[in-house]
């Protein structure tokens, strides 16, 4: 039988291999992080969580297994110190972790974020000791417990829309010794009574720059946000604001993607077959096929994200070889179809007010005339006159209304 000492002994033993495994991988330059990773017990932050199995079920669902202390404690404590996003609630529901069950599907909507992708968002966010910080998303309360450790507690503000998860939070953060402020807030406006701040980080997405944030943060700080969309498109930004209230910012490269802030999340649209009924008969031959956005690639990943600037409301998905696009605000849609004699082409019908699949065709001729431009080369502008992508060889891309 596990004791709770072995098992303390053992987390211990987990966290220095882990902290020694993230030096490895470039990590970890800072000591006082690698002395927070192999500090902070995340075991205490994830009493329990859900893991895929390896194949779908009969309906191609994954099928999430739920793994706790109780149930199989080596695989528990084994993954919590791996370098993991471990699922920890679907669709908002409360997991009774006394007596969790296997759920078919679902959206993540609060999990613990894998320690590499943590610590590289405060490296990024330039977060020294010193500053005020404005975390968004306390989720499990693993991070803030690093930054906590890092940090100190003192200037350390961390918000979670959901009572219930930053409740569990709290409690996990006080047992090991950390006192941040802590608050049930929207993502979307900060947290005014601690404001203003040195640094804020969200560890969420948004379709636009909240304009709270920028409000909220002293002149010269800096603001790291995911910007994402209906397309699932997701850029990373680092922001510096101007004493004017204007900020700027280069987007940053990877592929890092964070759950959208739950007001900003897509729309359900419907059964595309509906919208798909509306569509006229007569169609033409598409100059570029739909793999430049659905192809698993950084640049289609990149694209995607571009692409929402130029139709924000636009949801896709499969039906088949079918690709739908759907846009629920204007009512228009697109539905792109591979010829039968499969040479590489691919037929086009449109309806509605926006040509959908025109206007992606008109943004990758102009992406491909730069060419084809990678994230690093991007700068967004947050100003009076709305919030803009900027690239020297490319008309400004604005982000929808926050």
């Amino acid at each position: 039988m596990t004791t709770p000492a072995d098992s303390d002994t053992e987390a211990a033993r987990l966290r220095e291999t882990m902290a020694t495994a993230l030096a490895e991988d470039g990590v970890l330059a800072d000591p006082g992080w690698r002395q927070a990773v192999a500090t902070v017990p995340r075991h205490r932050f994830v009493p329990g969580f859900f893991l895929p199995r390896d194949k779908p079920d009969g309906q191609g669902l994954t099928v999430w297994e739920p793994v706790t202390a109780e149930s199989d404690h080596d695989r528990w404590l084994a993954a919590t110190y791996s370098n993991t996003t471990l699922i920890t609630q679907f669709d908002g529901d409360d997991v009774d972790w006394t007596n969790p069950a296997v759920r078919h599907g679902g959206s993540p909507t609060s999990s613990s974020t894998l320690p590499s992708l943590v610590l590289r968002m405060w490296a990024d966010a330039d977060v020294r000791e010193g500053h005020t910080v404005l975390e968004i998303g306390t989720g499990t309360g693993y991070s803030t417990a690093l930054a906590c450790q890092r940090l100190g507690s003192g200037g350390l503000t961390s918000i979670e829309i959901d009572d219930r998860r930053l409740q569990t939070a709290a409690g996990a953060l006080s047992g090991c010794g950390y006192a941040p402020t802590l608050a049930v807030a929207d993502r979307l406006y900060g947290y005014w009574p601690e404001a203003p701040f040195d640094r804020i980080v969200a560890a969420c997405s948004f379709r636009a720059v909240p304009p709270a944030l920028t409000a909220q943060t002293r002149p010269g700080g800096k603001i790291l946000l995911t910007l994402s969309g209906w397309l699932y498109g997701y850029a990373r930004v680092l922001l510096t604001v101007a004493a004017d209230g204007t900020a700027q910012g280069p987007l940053l490269g990877g592929t890092i993607s964070f759950m959208s802030a739950r007001t900003h999340a897509a729309p359900a649209f419907g059964n595309p077959a509906h919208w798909a009924a509306e569509l006229p008969e007569t169609a033409r031959r598409a100059r570029h096929g739909p793999q430049w956005l659905s192809a698993a690639t950084e640049e289609a990943f990149h694209l995607r994200f571009l692409a929402q600037s130029t139709i924000p409301n636009t949801q896709m998905t499969y039906v088949g070889k079918t690709l739908h696009l759907v846009d629920v605000v204007t009512g228009s849609a697109a539905t792109l179809t591979p010829h039968e004699n499969d040479d590489g082409g691919w037929t086009v019908r449109e309806s509605g007010p926006v040509r959908l699949w025109e206007r992606i065709e008109h943004l990758l001729d102009t992406y491909q005339a730069a060419g084809r431009p990678g994230p690093e080369t991007f700068t967004l502008r947050v100003h009076e006159g709305g919030q803009h992508l900027q690239h020297p060889h490319l008309p400004p891309l604005p982000l929808p209304q926050p």
